[in-house]
């Protein structure tokens, strides 16, 4: 069965809509970490939110966003198009413009705490929605959407004028 195009995130409560405005403005208050065309990406990602979380007393968020951070992450490095040299299967275009404007650069983690919420938001240059894959049980790949559905209070994603976030909202214990 082919993957089907998530649809994008609209008709969210004023709140949400308004942190989602905060998250992608490159002047706003969300913390932003660059995420480099390196498989090694990933786990240095998830470093900088651990730290933040734990900057925040926010730990009891930890495992599920470290996972979620991890999962968008690679997915952003897959499937932003392009290839980078030496790396199989991890892809990112050389010629993306930054999607915030601020910096020649691909992909953005950037988080957004606010009591008792947390927003993330992976952004990056391609505006092709996310795509959620069947699970393929045997298959090495295909269920980080279904995990980051798994461990998020809600999910999707927003386009930007040259590319698109895919934002996760967690609500701490």
């Amino acid at each position: 069965m082919p993957s089907l195009p998530i649809p994008e995130s609209t008709g969210l409560p004023p709140e949400l809509d308004d942190a989602l405005l905060d998250l992608v403005d490159p002047a706003g208050p969300a913390d932003a970490f660059h995420v480099l065309p390196d498989p090694e990406s990933v786990t240095d990602a998830r470093h900088f939110t651990l730290a933040r979380l734990s900057a925040w007393d926010a730990c009891g968020l930890a495992d599920d966003v470290g996972l979620v951070v991890s999962e968008l992450v690679t997915n952003a490095l897959r499937h932003s198009g392009g290839h980078v040299r030496g790396v199989r299967h991890w892809s990112v275009r050389e010629d993306y413009a930054d999607p915030l404007g601020s910096a020649p650069m691909t992909i953005q983690l950037r988080l957004l705490h606010r009591l008792p919420w947390l927003l993330c938001g992976i952004v990056d240059a391609s505006a092709e929605a996310p795509r959620r894959k069947e699970p393929d049980y045997i298959a090495e790949t295909g269920r980080g959407l279904h995990l980051v559905e798994s461990f998020t209070t809600l999910w999707g994603w927003r386009g930007l004028p040259s590319g698109k976030v895919v934002w996760a909202l967690f609500r701490e214990p």
